[in-house]
């Protein structure tokens, strides 16, 4: 079955990244390959706006049937603040709390990033999923795509 992965805007920075693109660039090719569906919410567009051109591009070079293409809720806006309340990351990150909610409300497969201070870090990782199972939703797998590039062919 094809994984759904919810991407973060670092994600698709991480494909013109010299640190990053070793591992984001063979992600991509999965995803053209029709290998893995890319959730693609309108934060992650709104914060594109502000990206160089050629950055904005990469997703448009995308299948348009590998990207589903999800809104910020109601529901994922008060689960990002819950997360905030909770103190799993500061009010300034706002933004990331509501990449994770939303990709823990539309049941994604795995989130991935390449933020390791709010997204990609083992405590604040056990701090979303506290607060997903308090509210009776899943835990979300958070990853980086070196993980998902590295194991993904081995499911």
């Amino acid at each position: 079955m094809k994984q759904r992965i919810y991407i973060d805007t670092s994600v698709v920075g991480g494909y013109f990244d010299d640190e990053f693109s070793a591992d984001t660039i063979p992600f991509f090719s999965r995803v053209k390959n029709g290998e893995i569906t890319i959730i693609v919410s309108d934060i992650l567009e709104a914060e594109l706006l502000r990206a160089p051109d050629f950055v904005r591009v990469l997703l448009t070079n995308m299948p348009e049937i590998q990207i589903e293409k999800i809104k910020l809720s109601r529901e994922a806006i008060e689960l990002a603040d819950k997360y905030i309340e909770a103190k799993v990351v500061g009010k300034t990150s706002r933004a990331d709390c509501q990449h994770i909610a939303i990709a823990t409300l539309c049941n994604a497969d795995v989130l991935i990033s390449w933020n390791f201070k709010h997204i990609v870090n083992l405590d604040r990782i056990r701090g979303y999923n506290a607060i997903n199972y308090q509210n009776g939703h899943k835990m979300i797998e958070i990853r980086t795509p070196k993980e998902i590039t590295k194991y993904g062919n081995e499911n």
